[in-house]
Parts: C-alpha cells; sequence; structure tokens
C-alpha cells in the first residue's frame, strides 16, 4: 500500500510539472534582493540574463512594494503562447510560478494590493491573487494596453489604436467612482504616447513614443508635474538609455532606485525583447529647479 501511495504522488507530480506550473528545468538558483543581480550604475544592463532575460520575448518587469515578487510577461522558447509569470522569493531563493495565459500587461499598485492588467485586474487575497475583473465602466470599452495609478488612486493609461497612434488619458477617483477619463495636455499627447508610468506621489510621468528628435523607433521620455498641477514637456531619456531600438515599457521600482524598460534586441522583429534596468538617479538630475 505504501508504494501504491508513492507511485500515486510521484505521478501527480509528474502532471504538475507537465502542466507549466512551474519552470524551473536548468534554472539557476537566484538568491538576495534583485533576484541576486549586482545593481547597475548610468548604463542599462539587461536584467538578470539567462534566467529572466533569454533569446526570446520578455515585457514589462514589476516588483511588489515588499520586492518578494517580480512580474512579467513570457513569449517563446518553452512558452508556447504569451503567459504571466512570477518570479517569488520564498526563503530568499528565487523561483518562477506561471500564473496564467496573458491577460493585459501586468502593473502593481503601489500598496501591492491589485495587479493591474490593463483594463482588467486581480485582488491579493489571503490564497493569492483573485480571479480576473473587469475595471468596468468607463474603462471596458476602452483599447487600453497599459494602466498604472498612482497612490491617490488616480489611473494614467494609454489608448492604443488601429493606425498605432495612442494618446495617454487620466482619471481621478472621486467620492469613490473614477471619473470620466481625460486627455493630458499637448506638450504629452504631441506624438505617439504610450505605456504610461506614474509616480506614486503624480510628480512625474514616464512614457515613451517617437517624436522629433530622438533615437530610434521608440524612447523613453519624462515629463515632471509643476506646482500648478500643469506637465512640463517631455524631456529625452538620453542616448545612454534610448538608442537605434525601441526602448518602451518602463516602470521605476517601488523603492524608487532603478528603471526597469524594455528593447527588442532585433531592430527588424520583436521575438528577442529583453528586460534593461538602470539607476534612477537621473529623476532628480533632470528635475528641474522650479
Amino acid at each position: 500500500m505504501k508504494a501504491i501511495y508513492s507511485s500515486i504522488a510521484l505521478l501527480l507530480a509528474m502532471l504538475i510539472m507537465s502542466n507549466g506550473s512551474y519552470a524551473q528545468d536548468d534554472f539557476p538558483v537566484l538568491e538576495g534582493p534583485y533576484l541576486g543581480q549586482k545593481p547597475p550604475g548610468l548604463t542599462p544592463e539587461v536584467f538578470a540574463p539567462g534566467s529572466v532575460s533569454t533569446e526570446h520575448y520578455e515585457l514589462t518587469g514589476v516588483f511588489t512594494p515588499d520586492m518578494k515578487e517580480f512580474y512579467l510577461i513570457r513569449d517563446g522558447g518553452k512558452y508556447k503562447k504569451p503567459s504571466l509569470v512570477v518570479f517569488k522569493n520564498e526563503n530568499n531563493r528565487w523561483n518562477e510560478l506561471v500564473i496564467s495565459d496573458r491577460v493585459g500587461t501586468p502593473v502593481i499598485s503601489p500598496d501591492g494590493k491589485t495587479l493591474h492588467l490593463s483594463k482588467q485586474y486581480r485582488k491579493r487575497t489571503e490564497n493569492g491573487w483573485s480571479d480576473v475583473k473587469s475595471l468596468g465602466s468607463p474603462f471596458e470599452d476602452l483599447p487600453i494596453m497599459r494602466l498604472t495609478v498612482s497612490s491617490q488612486g488616480t489611473y494614467f493609461f494609454d489608448e492604443f489604436k488601429p493606425d498605432f497612434t495612442g494618446d495617454i488619458r487620466y482619471s481621478r477617483l472621486v467620492d469613490g467612482k473614477y471619473e470620466e477619463p481625460k486627455l493630458l495636455d499637448q506638450k504629452i499627447n504631441g506624438g505617439k504616447s504610450f505605456h504610461p508610468f506614474i509616480a506614486p506621489d503624480e510628480s512625474y510621468l514616464i512614457f515613451d513614443g517617437k517624436r522629433a528628435g530622438g533615437y530610434g523607433g521608440s524612447d523613453l521620455y519624462i515629463s515632471y508635474r509643476h506646482k500648478d498641477n500643469s506637465w512640463g514637456e517631455p524631456i529625452n531619456l538620453g542616448d545612454k538609455i534610448n538608442t537605434e531600438a525601441w526602448e518602451a515599457v518602463a516602470s521605476v521600482t517601488p523603492d524608487g532606485k532603478y528603471l526597469f524598460f524594455n528593447r527588442n534586441m532585433n531592430p527588424d522583429d520583436y521575438k528577442n525583447v529583453d528586460i534593461f534596468w538602470v539607476d534612477a538617479q537621473f529623476i532628480e538630475t533632470m528635475r528641474p529647479k522650479l
């Protein structure tokens, strides 16, 4: 009987592994903060090459506020379709877990209680994340690629249109309800503007787009909020961060130390997109002295 139970347990373990719940084949040991990676300086570096960033497609790259979970989208290789995965730090060891097929673009709210997935979301529960829910009106009918949220609950999001143009809008939480989304002004939306990241205190906005004077197909820009709540002219993050390639989908780590963003490694296609990181001190050095 004991042998039978052992065989059943082995069979169940094999089924779990074949089901793709964990992706640990030949997975390197990752220990310590930031998945055990040595922090970069002012020149961007590929994040966790060989374990996070591979020769395939990895998109986004966001930490939870406690810095113990790291979310991204994978496609290619053992991933036969786009998948939402997380690296979790348990007992100082990082392991990769498949959550689901891709649903939207993952962004963690500043309080860590919500996993935003474009116009859908999951709520943190005692047993993990809830089922996927819709944000409802007035967002459910909008073509949102990426939605981020400030500590005040304000949404900033883009709208992807068929002719590959984009606008960034915002919606404030007023008396427990979200107002109708409003366009940011032409300083932000004067070109193709995508994938916003709003600072938790709403003091700056990072986004990507193609503008005059840029370096490539898509560059990263930052705009600072003035005391009168208007937005300043977008500032290109420069040729250390932006290249001839596609740089996009940026976010700042919850501790404020590093900028994460994506870059396509082959200018002719997007089959190999990697996650890069760089010191975020530019946020203060570029901030206008008003």
